[in-house]
């Protein structure tokens, strides 16, 4: 039998010390690079086209890491609980939200979990890598200033200075009908509301209190819901308006009217709706969109590049 003593000193050997910090180059870099940085890179020329970074995210920098999403800040360095780059690849697979997207690349595995934790909870520190300049603001910043705001974050920012203060008993109701509302920062009147915990259980009624907030809600999720193109009125009293997944509902064409006036639309998902190329002509006339997603639609090739030559900066796809 092999001493204990001796069985103990090649585990010391074998396991990295406790307090040994992750190394970002070698152990957290190759990780994004396998499964983030496809489709968080700098913008990019394909068949003619600019393709830009999902979500406005670039993982291919430093700088970029730090200066986080169209949504704010992705990384909070020494708290990864509160860290949306930590969140999103410790969703279950089947979260909308969940990266890298099923078909895209492998999860990311327990251990390369760990260490990205470790990683951001010890501060974040990228050591000597810097990644991609491109793109980069050319006015060095200080450490102690705040990294750079993205156009999109300017826009929630001039959104938020227009509503009042909100307080939480403002959507108990919706609450209650099964909604699930967060603020987008912890001081901000914006807010963001999703009813995947109860999918198809939410109908036309279960959007009623949303009335109540209307104006404060940026991010709208009713994907996998039972809504029907009626239910959708309250569209019409959201004009602040940013994100909207109608994926997996029977929403068509006559609901498309109520995206009229939604003119800060960034993003649009009508993955396996019912909407067609006539719902689509609404769209034209919404400029600031960067994503529509319209796979498994009712929506054609030719609808399609009729919307993308009418949103020639956006990101139109179909399949």
């Amino acid at each position: 039998m092999r001493p204990l003593g001796s069985f103990l000193f090649a585990l010391l050997l074998s396991t990295p010390f406790l307090g040994e910090a992750v190394d970002f180059e070698s152990e957290i870099l190759p990780v994004l690079e396998a499964k983030c940085v496809e489709c968080h890179k700098a913008p990019y020329e394909e068949n003619g086209r600019t393709k830009k970074p999902k979500a406005g995210l670039r993982l291919d920098a430093a700088w970029a890491i730090l200066a986080g999403s169209e949504d704010g800040a992705v990384l909070v360095p020494k708290d990864a609980d509160k860290s949306s780059l930590f969140a999103r690849v410790t969703l279950p697979e089947d979260d909308d939200d969940f990266m890298p997207p099923v078909g895209k690349a492998d999860p990311l595995t327990k251990q390369e979990i760990k260490s990205l934790r470790k990683w951001i909870n010890e501060g974040a520190d990228f050591g000597d890598w810097e990644g991609n300049l491109e793109g980069k603001p050319k006015v060095t910043k200080k450490e102690d200033e705040a990294p750079p705001v993205s156009e999109v974050q300017l826009t929630y920012e001039k959104l938020a200075s227009k509503l009042p203060k909100i307080e939480e008993d403002a959507w108990k109701e919706v609450t209650a009908a099964g909604g699930r509302v967060a603020r987008l920062s912890s001081q901000s009147p914006l807010l963001s509301v999703d009813y995947r915990l109860v999918k198809d259980d939410a109908t036309d009624k279960s959007l009623v209190p949303l009335q109540s907030i209307a104006p404060h809600i940026a991010h709208l999720d009713l994907s996998q819901t039972s809504i029907s193109d009626a239910g959708l009125s309250v569209l019409q009293q959201s004009p602040n308006l940013v994100r909207l997944n109608l994926s997996q509902t029977a929403i068509g064409d006559e609901a498309m009217g109520n995206l009229k006036g939604l003119a800060e639309l960034r993003y649009l998902n009508l993955y396996g709706s019912q909407v067609s190329d006539n719902g689509l002509q609404v769209l034209h006339s919404l400029k600031n969109l960067e994503a529509v997603y319209l796979w498994q639609s009712k929506a054609t090739p030719a609808g399609a590049k009729s919307l993308e030559k009418a949103l020639p900066d956006a990101r139109i796809i179909l399949k």
